[in-house]
């Protein structure tokens, strides 16, 4: 099994962003917030001094997470893809089979998915379902405190 992390060319470029503002911008400012709180004198009561120096360890963990992140991704540009299957970076349409709700939904990556802008991750319970149909395909996709749900395939795109 591969330690490679598949993401979209969208949250790739949205993890290298945060990287850059998180190396130019946050750890300089909380290195001058540390330096400022160190001048106020006595660093044992200083809660100041210990809040930055709190916040700088929290920013270089970060730092440390979005690089191994970005040195573990597999870049997958979606609009590349074709097909008829449901594969990670899609977006498919799925009908409701009891409400006849239509819903549309892109499988990306972990750390890409947002429900209000209809993107869930590859390891979400519909997500899981719907890998490998096609379109008029019905899945069973169980739903934690919803129960079963059940999904049919009306449009596979990949935008």
């Amino acid at each position: 099994m591969s330690d490679r992390e598949p993401m979209t060319v969208t949250g790739y470029a949205r993890l290298k962003d945060e990287l850059k503002d998180l190396k130019s911008v946050q750890r300089p400012a909380i290195s001058a917030a540390i330096e400022e709180a160190r001048a106020h004198g006595d660093l044992k009561e200083n809660a100041e001094y210990h809040a930055a120096k709190e916040k700088q360890a929290f920013i270089e963990g970060r730092i440390k997470e979005v690089e191994s992140k970005l040195a573990l991704a597999e870049v997958i540009d979606p609009s590349t893809l074709t097909g008829d299957k449901v594969v990670f970076g899609a977006t498919v349409t799925v009908v409701d089979g009891e409400s006849g709700e239509t819903s549309r939904y892109q499988i990306v990556g972990l750390d890409e998915a947002d429900l209000k802008e209809g993107k869930i991750s590859l390891t979400a319970p519909i997500a899981r379902a719907l890998m490998g149909k096609r379109v008029g395909d019905i899945v069973e996709v169980k739903l934690p405190k919803r129960g079963n749900k059940e999904l049919e395939v009306e449009k596979v795109e990949f935008v």
